[in-house]
């Protein structure tokens, strides 16, 4: 059989599923439709790290998405450095976005000032509904933007977890204590707090708490007791992080979490200096918490098969390919064939568009992510591995079947 020719049928069909997406930043779509937007706004959110990486400066960047500043000079800062980019996974959705919902095959020095009218026009209600369950058919999005003020039939909260594990100052207990209406006078009291604030939050729509993969002690109560107390009595005026205090409330909170039946998703891999954020690091928390359920996020990237190996050993561990499509397809693709190898195949989610502002680029994104699962799928189609038939029902998993099991999701 020729791969690139079942590729093609799976690609069709993967269109025609209902899919949960599994990862975002989208505010309320109020916020998004309140915003001057235009090209450059095509060229936010991550494309802003290959310009960057390419020699726009921060300051730069952050005058070229300045709305208030004329249109043609921001296009003049940004412009140069497109070439650089534009072969990129990063900007790939971008481009994909242009052409789909606006009609411009490219964005350069003729079409900027056309596509930005365009793009300005269509920045209207009902937006969200057109790009994210109309063109991309999704059901759900899983959005974290630390607010929960959504509507709940298309997008799903999730919530920061240092919101109460990192308590720095003790003004931030007080003020996180008071909407409550609880007071705190010692650790117990601010552990009734968190358990108190993530009811609260499950009771508005949210299903899971994301926290970042760290290299942690063991949490030990005497110490933690120890550190809240000083920071109650002001001896200390904030604390750094991580901290004892920190590493205890993150154990308990695990817990509470767990027993509320909701997930902890985690950031892992990326970012700076990524060495300090290797999935890796989560081994001893997943190994303290059995019963919590973990949904590592961007395959641990670059660290792909430390993060597979983990999913293998720890069954309330789940692999996310949630922003993985456009750090870089080739990336994905081949590590994605081995966890295929390596995990079973209802441990894996197969999208998270993990955009904020330019909700047009969810499509872009969601077009590589069929992609790239057709390109692996298929080619174990090929090599006899697992019929045609079988690689739409193992992609149903990935898009719909395993998110909605994974968090519980009444769809």
């Amino acid at each position: 059989m020729n791969g690139c020719e079942i590729a093609r049928r799976l690609i069709s069909e993967f269109e025609k599923f209902t899919i949960v997406d599994c990862h975002e930043h989208l505010p309320p779509e109020s916020v998004r439709v309140g915003m001057k937007v235009d090209a450059l706004t095509l060229f936010s959110h991550y494309t802003r790290c290959d310009l960057m990486a390419a020699g726009l400066s921060q300051q730069d960047y952050d005058r070229s998405q300045n709305p208030d500043l004329p249109l043609d000079l921001r296009w003049k800062i940004v412009s140069p450095y497109i070439p650089f980019i534009r072969y990129g996974s990063y900007a790939r959705p971008a481009f994909i976005a242009a052409k789909e919902f606006y009609g411009f095959d490219d964005i350069s020095d003729k079409t900027y000032e056309g596509l930005s009218v365009k793009i300005a026009e269509a920045n209207t209600p009902g937006i969200y509904r057109r790009i994210l369950r109309e063109k991309c058919r999704i059901r759900l999005s899983l959005t974290q933007a630390g607010r929960t003020d959504y509507d709940g039939d298309l997008l799903i909260p999730l919530m920061p977890m240092d919101t109460y594990t990192n308590l720095s100052t003790w003004d931030r207990a007080l003020s996180l204590a008071a909407p409550l209406q609880m007071k705190v006078t010692s650790l117990d009291d601010w552990l009734a707090v968190m358990e108190a604030g993530l009811a609260k939050w499950k009771s508005e729509g949210v299903v899971g708490l994301k926290m970042t993969s760290r290299a942690l002690g063991v949490p030990k109560r005497a110490d933690a007791v120890t550190v809240f107390d000083r920071l109650r009595s002001g001896a200390d005026a904030s604390l750094p992080y991580p901290n004892p205090l920190y590493e205890f409330l993150l154990d308990k909170m695990l817990d509470l979490v767990a027993a509320q039946d909701m997930v902890v998703a985690v950031h892992a891999g990326m970012w700076g200096d990524f060495r300090q954020i290797d999935a890796q690091h989560m081994i001893p928390i997943i190994m303290r918490h059995p019963k919590t359920r973990f949904d590592l996020y961007h395959m641990g990237m670059p660290q792909v098969r430390e993060t597979a190996i983990i999913a293998k050993n720890w069954s309330n561990v789940w692999l996310n390919l949630c922003w993985t499509h456009i750090i870089s397809q080739k990336q994905t693709c081949n590590a994605l064939d081995e966890y295929v190898d390596i995990v079973p195949v209802n441990k894996i989610l197969a999208f998270g568009g993990d955009y904020g502002k330019p909700v047009e680029k969810v499509y872009g994104h969601l077009v590589m992510a069929r992609e790239d699962i057709a390109h692996v799928l298929a080619g174990r189609a090929a090599d006899g591995l697992m019929t045609e038939d079988q690689a739409l029902e193992v992609a149903r998993l990935w898009f719909w079947e395993n998110p909605k099991a994974l968090y519980r999701l009444r769809i």
